[in-house]
C-alpha cells in the first residue's frame, strides 16, 4: 500500500512538473514571438515607417477631432458670459425695493452674482447711446424699468440649467420680463453633437481602413514566408502556432501607429495652444486646451493594438488555410 501511495505521489509530481514545463514553454514562445515581431519591423525601416505613418494619421484624425469637440463643448459650457439672465422689473419699483429684491435673488440656488441697473441708469445709458436725449427729456416720467443682470454659478451655465433658473426667477412677482441669450449656445451644442457623431462614423471607417492596411501588410509577409510556413506544417506545427508571430507583428504595427497618432495629437495641441490663448484673451477670459489625458492616451494605444491584431488575424485566417505543403 505504501508503494502504491508513493507511486501516486510521484506521478502527481511528474504531472505537475510536466504542466509547469508546458506553461513555461508556452509563455517563452509568446515572448520570443513578441520580440521577433518587433525585430521584423526594424528589418525594412522605410516600408515600416510608411505603414505606421498611414496608421498613425488614420488614428490621429478622429482622436484629434473628438478632442477638438470636447474642448469646444468645454468652452460653451463654461463660458460665463454666455449664460447671463436679464430680469426686467415692473415699473414703479423704488431703488430700495430693487436693492431688496437683488439681495433676495442673491440667496437663490444657482445665482452667482447680481448686477443692479436702476431705472435712472437705464435712462442715462439710453440717452447716451441712442441720441434721443432731448426727446426723452420731454417725457414726464422714466419709461425704462430697472434691470437685474444675473450671473449663474458654474453649475448652472448649461442651456438647460440656465433656462430653468430663468423660469424660477421669472416667477417672482416683481419681474415683468426675462431675457436669456442662450439660443446661440443651444445651436452650438447641437452642431457639436452632430459633429461628434460624424467624427465617430468617420473614426469607424478609418479604423476599418487600419484593419485593411495591416491585413494587406501581413498578407505580403505571409507570401514572403510561404516556404517557411509549408516546412512548419510538414513538421507538425498547428495553425495556432504558425499564426502567433503574425498576430504579434500586426499588434506591433498598431502600437507604433497609436504612438505616432498620440505624438501628432500632442503636437497639434502645442501648435494651437498659443492662438487659442490669445483668442480667449480677446474675450476677456482664459482658456487652455485640454489634452488626451491618461485615459484618452491609453484608449488610443489600445485601439491601435486591437486594430492591428484584428487586421493580422483576418489576414492569417484568410491566407493560411490556402498554404499546404506539397
Amino acid at each position: 500500500m505504501a508503494n502504491v501511495r508513493d507511486d501516486g505521489a510521484h506521478g502527481a509530481q511528474l504531472s505537475q512538473h510536466t504542466l509547469s514545463q508546458r506553461l513555461g514553454a508556452y509563455f517563452l514562445h509568446h515572448r520570443q514571438m513578441l520580440l521577433a515581431g518587433f525585430a521584423r519591423l526594424r528589418r525594412n525601416p522605410l516600408a515600416t515607417f510608411m505603414t505606421v505613418a498611414v496608421i498613425g494619421i488614420a488614428l490621429a484624425l478622429p482622436a484629434g477631432t473628438l478632442l477638438l469637440v470636447k474642448n469646444a463643448r468645454s468652452v460653451s459650457g463654461n463660458w460665463k458670459g454666455a449664460a447671463r439672465i436679464s430680469l426686467f422689473l415692473k415699473p414703479g419699483l423704488s431703488d430700495d425695493m430693487v436693492q431688496q429684491l437683488a439681495t433676495s435673488v442673491r440667496g437663490q440656488t444657482g445665482v452667482g452674482a447680481v448686477q443692479i441697473i436702476t431705472a435712472s441708469q437705464s435712462l442715462a445709458d439710453f440717452q447716451q447711446r441712442s441720441g434721443f436725449g432731448d426727446a426723452l427729456n420731454l417725457l414726464g416720467s422714466n419709461p425704462l424699468p430697472a434691470v437685474l443682470v444675473i450671473q449663474p454659478t458654474d453649475d448652472y451655465t448649461t442651456p438647460a440649467a440656465t433656462q430653468q433658473l430663468g423660469k424660477t426667477l421669472g416667477a417672482l412677482p416683481q419681474v415683468d420680463q426675462v431675457r436669456m441669450d442662450i439660443q446661440w449656445l443651444k445651436r452650438l451644442q447641437a452642431m457639436l453633437d452632430i459633429l461628434r457623431r460624424a467624427v465617430i462614423i468617420v473614426g469607424l471607417l478609418l479604423g476599418l481602413a487600419v484593419v485593411f492596411i495591416v491585413g494587406n501588410t501581413i498578407r505580403l509577409e505571409i507570401e514572403n514566408r510561404r516556404t517557411e510556413i509549408e516546412v512548419s506544417k510538414l513538421l507538425g506545427a498547428t495553425d495556432r502556432f504558425i499564426r502567433r508571430p503574425f498576430l504579434y507583428h500586426g499588434a506591433w504595427y498598431g502600437l507604433a501607429g497609436g504612438v505616432l497618432a498620440w505624438l501628432l495629437v500632442i503636437t497639434a495641441l502645442v501648435l494651437m495652444s498659443g492662438p487659442v490663448g490669445r483668442l480667449a484673451s480677446l474675450y476677456g477670459g482664459q482658456f487652455s486646451l485640454s489634452g488626451l489625458g491618461f485615459q484618452g492616451s491609453l484608449w488610443l494605444l489600445v485601439s491601435g493594438v486591437a486594430l492591428g491584431w484584428l487586421g493580422s488575424w483576418l489576414a492569417v485566417a484568410r491566407h493560411l488555410r490556402d498554404i499546404e505543403p506539397t
